[in-house]
């Protein structure tokens, strides 16, 4: 076993280290979320805690960690005896991404229990971790059928698997630790709430930190052992400061002017639920255990605030985490009584300008509000102009246009609900929750011999295939005689996620009908439903002479919701580079992830200009796509009294559908949920 790096020999990051102190001087806080970029030490960080957390004891044997002062009377390896049991350190186990349901939560042999009615149990790592520590490196890009487990087993303590009306359930109460590289996408809100405290880690700029940084881990990667002996002192100091927190940590008096405080401030910051205060109280009990007092101080509640409630106060996931200490200072101020209540609660913003939310500036949902340069009243123009509007032609420096003839970027519309778009056809693709697939989960379809382990039992199919041979095996009692090429597999079908590529009309025919709000808020509406349905997402723009990859494909949609957000609009529409741009983008994916299908999102007026035949050379690349079968969709964006119906003739041309902003509300009169072809065949 390699020597781990020592936890007290990690540079800086303090609240990194103090979330991961904190719940092993209390597991009950919840654990720990851990966000940073690449490179900072988040997976090195957690490890070297495993050497920090006490021992437990733990019956001898069993297979499920049963503490033997209390064994869980239903532990498969039970009954228990109650006797010394023996003491081992603390597991720490890590879940990969890629791991199978079997392997979390453990496997039935089905044929002995068909045969014999033998419950032969090989326990997963959830039993493994039982008492320890379960870590998950790049928890956000879990599996949805294992973050349904997590969720269950965190929120009951224990593991149940079973198949086929034979169960076994075990004990299964673990800290989890997870950590997560922000620009690869978010975590459910589900999961997210479980962890107890989340904490963001950065590197440092500061050029003697860094330095430090590298000098330890090169030496610690030239001889392990001799660097982890260099810092033995240091861990066993702090070992033993956990040892004494915890013995500490019944007599902490929690009184009922912090519980006060706490409660204010989680009503004040309008968390979801009771979790929230609940977790605040642990962890300032387990903050004064860890500073040696008996006594929860309001600094204590304040620090507490800042790792339990960030990741709970978001909205939606184009939010960005955080708290705006300000705000937590009044409200902790406000339920002290330090200072008088001069707005009788009021969430109005105080006179200088500190706003009313978390840093979002008002704008609600993480979005600014429009600047008075980028509204623009609306004129009566011609339908063939390209240039930007939000100032009179020859003005360059009027409100709303950039010296180069560029339009700044405007606000976008309120996100809605949107209809559901799918990929027609039965994929292969990642669990997700967007077109049909199939899957090892939903429902059942029909049955197949297994190639490899057996994992979804289909029983009515095995027995069908067992029962013309039970007079030859010699069959005497009531029993089944199976044997192994009796069973059958359970063929499901669920969904899946998909590539959602979207290629944007940014051009100066978009804003100059001022429609580029309302089109950033209907993409922001299908960013959030991709969010929603487990989707990769892409964002290619074009304008001007060319168009560009916005964003590369990524789980991260809150990365294509930021460039949205900042996407200037003007000059002309290269439609067809825009179409052939996101053919090169979707040839790549096709060759990294084949099982993913791909869908692509156009939204345009249809409108394109540049070059010689630009409608002509649209329409060629759109029968490019349409040739390779790529399920596509248009966002028609065309307004006003006139209209030229370009957008839906491009539809025809991708061979998909078409369907105007009013059309994409999911609670429109335009009623139906559409397969993105429908309307495609049906021209």
């Amino acid at each position: 076993m390699s020597t781990p790096y020592p936890f007290t020999a990690i540079v800086g990051q303090d609240d990194l280290r103090l979330g991961l102190l904190l719940n092993a001087v209390s597991p009950a806080v919840g654990g720990v979320l851990v966000r940073g970029e690449k490179g900072t030490a988040k997976s090195t960080a957690v490890r070297a805690l495993a050497a920090l957390v006490p021992e437990v004891a733990v019956v001898s044997g069993c297979r499920f960690s049963c503490d033997p002062a209390a064994p869980d009377p239903a532990c498969p390896d039970g009954p228990h005896d109650g006797g010394p049991g023996v003491s081992r350190a603390a597991r720490t186990v890590e879940l990969p991404v890629g791991a199978s349901e079997d392997r979390l939560v453990g496997a039935l042999d089905i044929e002995r229990a068909l045969a014999e009615g033998v419950k032969a149990f090989e326990p997963g790592l959830l039993a493994d971790a039982h008492r320890g520590i379960l870590y998950v490196d790049e928890v956000n890009l879990l599996h949805d059928h294992l973050v349904d487990l997590l969720l269950d087993a965190a929120a009951m303590g224990a593991s149940y698997v079973e198949r086929e009306g034979v169960s076994v359930r075990h004990a299964a109460r673990f800290l989890l630790v997870g950590t997560m590289n922000p620009e690869e996408g978010e975590l459910r809100p589900q999961l997210l709430d479980r962890f107890g405290l989340t904490v963001e880690v950065a590197a440092s700029r500061d050029t003697d930190e860094r330095v430090e940084v590298v000098r330890r881990r090169l030496a610690y990667d030239d001889d392990p052992e001799g660097f982890a002996a260099r810092w033995a002192e240091e861990e066993t100091a702090l070992r033993e400061r956990i040892a004494a927190a915890r013995a500490l940590l019944p007599r902490v008096v929690l009184g009922d002017g912090v519980l006060r405080q706490i409660a204010a401030t989680c009503a004040a910051f309008e968390v979801d639920g009771m979790r929230a205060d609940i977790v605040m109280a642990r962890t300032a009990t387990a903050l004064a255990a860890w500073a040696g007092r008996e006594e929860v101080t309001a600094d204590d509640v304040r620090r507490a605030a800042l790792l339990a409630l960030p990741h709970r106060r978001r909205r939606n996931p184009f939010d960005a985490p955080g708290l705006d200490e300000d705000r937590l200072d009044r409200a902790l101020d406000e339920a002290s009584g330090d200072q008088e209540d001069d707005n009788d609660g009021d969430d109005r913003p105080d006179p200088d300008g500190g706003g009313n939310d978390d840093g979002g500036g008002g704008g609600g949902g993480g979005v600014p509000p429009q600047a008075d340069g980028d509204r623009t009243p609306p004129r009566a123009e011609a339908d063939g102009g390209d240039t930007p509007s939000g100032a009179p032609e020859g003005n360059p420096d009027a409100p709303g246009r950039s010296a180069g003839g560029e339009q700044r970027p405007v606000a976008s519309a309120e996100p809605f609900r949107t209809k559901t778009l799918s990929v027609p056809g039965l994929g292969d693709g990642a669990a997700g929750r967007r077109s049909r697939a199939r899957t090892e989960h939903g429902r059942t379809t029909g049955a197949r011999r297994p190639h490899g382990a057996l994992t979804k039992l289909h029983l009515a199919a095995t027995v069908r295939a067992a029962a013309p041979h039970q007079r030859s095996r010699g069959r005497s009692g009531r029993g089944l005689v199976v044997r192994r090429d009796d069973l059958r597999q359970a063929t499901r079908e669920g969904r899946e996620g998909n590539l959602v590529l979207f290629v944007v009309d940014a051009s100066g025919s978009m804003a100059a009908r001022q429609r580029m709000s309302a089109v950033k808020g209907a993409v922001l509406s299908l960013l959030l439903d991709a969010y929603q349905r487990r989707d990769k997402v892409g964002l290619v723009t074009f304008r001007g002479r060319d168009a560009e990859v916005a964003l590369p494909p990524t789980s991260s949609v809150d990365a294509a919701a930021s460039r949205l957000r900042s996407l200037p609009t003007g000059g002309r529409t290269p439609l067809a580079a825009g179409l052939l741009k996101a053919h090169d983008v979707l040839r790549v994916e096709r060759l990294r992830d084949p099982s993913r299908r791909a869908l692509l999102v156009v939204v345009t007026d249809g409108r394109a200009t540049g070059g010689p035949e630009p409608v002509a050379l649209a329409g060629r690349a759109g029968r490019l796509h349409r040739s390779e079968g790529t399920a596509s969709v248009v966002v028609d964006c065309e307004s006003g009294y006139v209209r030229l119906g370009l957008a839906a003739e491009l539809a025809r041309e991708l061979g998909g559908a078409a369907v105007t902003l009013d059309e994409l509300r999911a609670d429109s009169i335009a009623g139906l949920v559409k397969d993105v072809t429908a309307a495609g065949r049906a021209a």
